[in-house]
């Protein structure tokens, strides 16, 4: 029987996910992997491993020909970037952690790998200890994938969850998140949505073969949601989830975004609470399957980089089948979403943005509407993203260019419903 070949780890940082690596490499000694030095910024500050295996200096990992494999595992993404970049050309495997880095650069990671044909794996950059990356590459042909709809940001569920069963306001849950370590100290990346952005970038290349500038994609996160947003979905029976999604229309081409949205009780989603992340992928013969995990933390997080440490005993490398050997479903902002929006004055709202409104009143101290909007709207004006301005899509919130028309006629109907 053929021999594993052994790896030689040089780990750069040794924070949450690096140290959650250490104590896992340390309980699965059979696993032919040795860490032979962890590169770290701070040398003073006390760690749970010997000393001797410290060092500040990076070029002691990527310039040691023994080491074999890069694990990088730090918040920096400009020298995350240089050091994936360097360990590449030096024609050592790398495994990343750093979703940023990866949705930032992500052409020129793609190019870089097919110049040195050196494996590159981040199964644990998106949705952490969740296997949806491998099972998108190996699994779902581009052409039988319908959609994919998922919570990738841990914190932002958790505050959510928090505001939903505690009737707590953002301010409360967001500090309650902080306190036990599901949000930053600055948690604008989180709350905001950038997290779950990149996150998504480097989901779409594995679904769709889709590669995308992160400030092309339609997102926000839930800053702004209000007590009082949680107050209405509850009467509905509804949820509010931080939801990524991506669909392929009725033309071939692919809807993404990440916006919050009313989630069903019978939704998988709905079942996805606190820190938890799920995935929903809906194929053309297997219907929905539904991916379910920790998605931050230090030991599920360390058991994805222990997934792909594995994986390169075998040499393997992402082939990048839908980007490659098919053609890549091209991204559009061509499309209708149904969206409800909470808000202070009538005034802050661009009227005239929405093909129709549906529905206006005030409630719990709030105004509150439900109408119809081209993508391309939000995407270029950000006057929804406002302090007290809320936006979340409806539970069904896709309506097809084919159908527009008709619900347009209907819609005349119901002209003048706002207030000028």
């Amino acid at each position: 029987m053929e021999k594993h070949k052994e790896l030689i780890i040089g780990l750069f940082g040794f924070g949450v996910v690096g140290e959650g690596l250490y104590k896992v490499l340390q309980q699965v000694p059979s696993f032919n992997a040795t860490i032979k030095k962890i590169a770290i910024k701070n040398p003073g500050k006390k760690r749970n491993a010997p000393a001797e295996l410290f060092t500040t200096e990076k070029d002691e990992l990527l310039l040691d020909k023994s080491i074999n494999v890069i694990v990088e595992v730090i918040d920096d993404a400009d020298a995350a970037f240089d050091i994936v970049t360097t360990a590449l050309n030096n024609g050592k495997a790398v495994v990343s952690a750093s979703k940023k880095m990866i949705a930032e650069h992500l052409p020129a990671l793609l190019k870089l790998q097919q110049q040195t044909g050196v494996p590159f794996l981040y199964e644990s950059a998106a949705c952490a200890s969740i296997p949806v990356i491998r099972n998108l590459e190996e699994y779902y042909d581009n052409d039988l994938l319908h959609s994919i709809k998922a919570i990738v940001n841990g914190s932002t569920n958790f505050i959510l969850t928090r505001m939903f069963e505690e009737k707590l306001d953002f301010n409360k849950a967001l500090l309650l998140a902080q306190q036990l370590g599901f949000a930053e100290s600055n948690p604008a990346l989180d709350v905001e949505g950038y997290d779950a952005l990149n996150k998504w970038i480097i989901l779409l290349a594995h679904a769709y073969g889709t590669v995308e500038a992160p400030e092309n994609l339609l997102f926000t996160g839930i800053q702004n949601i209000e007590l009082s947003d949680a107050v209405v979905a509850r009467e509905k029976n509804l949820d509010i989830k931080l939801v990524a999604q991506a669909k392929k229309l009725s033309n071939g081409k692919v809807a993404a975004f990440v916006l919050p949205q009313f989630v069903r009780a019978d939704d998988h989603l709905a079942f996805v609470k606190n820190e938890f992340n799920g995935v929903v992928i809906e194929s053309g013969f297997a219907d929905k399957q539904f991916f379910y995990g920790k998605g931050a933390g230090s030991l599920p997080t360390g058991s994805a980089v222990l997934s792909d440490i594995s994986a390169l005993r075998y040499d393997y490398k992402y082939e990048y089948k839908k980007l490659y050997h098919h053609t890549p479903a091209k991204l559009t902002n061509d499309f209708y979403l149904k969206i409800y929006v909470s808000f202070d004055k009538i005034s802050d709202i661009e009227k005239d943005a929405f093909e129709w409104v549906e529905e206006w009143h005030i409630d719990h101290g709030r105004n509150y509407l439900t109408g119809v909007i081209h993508a391309e709207k939000l995407l270029k004006k950000n006057w929804w993203k406002q302090p007290g301005i809320s936006l979340i899509l409806t539970a069904e919130p896709f309506i097809d260019n084919v159908e527009i028309k008709k619900l347009k006629k209907r819609s005349l109907e119901l002209a003048g419903i706002l207030p000028h």
